[in-house]
């Protein structure tokens, strides 16, 4: 049974930094990728960004690129979101999710497990 674990998530102000960290356990075999996704109040989740397990490529939304960095560390089964330079518009529930297989996808729905999410609200 996989299970994804959120933690790090808190009050930053605007500009701040802050790491999340995702411990992933249950996950059969290699070749997944690892994503994050968030959701604010009223709006839908969306994506954030994701990486192969196996592969060093990455995929951020615009809205991240440049500001967020997503990192594995296999030995640990672990998933990194170290996010820089916060707005107010970051603040949301931030959720780590992995699909099979190693295609990067943006797409909420093609991510089959989910953690229970973690809080980040970004204040001014």
């Amino acid at each position: 049974q996989v299970h994804l674990v959120e933690s790090g998530g808190g009050l930053v102000q605007v500009g701040g930094s802050l790491r999340l960290s995702c411990a992933a356990s249950g996950l059969i075999g290699s070749q997944y990728v690892m994503g994050w996704f968030r959701q604010a109040p009223g709006k839908e989740r969306e994506f954030v960004a994701a990486r192969p397990r196996t592969r060093t490529e990455t995929y951020y939304a615009d809205s991240v690129r440049g500001r967020f960095i997503i990192s594995l560390d296999n030995a640990k089964n672990t998933v990194d979101l170290t996010m820089n330079s916060l707005k107010s518009e970051d603040t949301a529930v931030y959720y780590c999710a992995a699909r099979d297989g190693e295609a990067l996808d943006m797409r909420t729905s093609h991510y089959f497990y989910w953690g229970q999410g973690t809080q980040v609200t970004v204040s001014s």
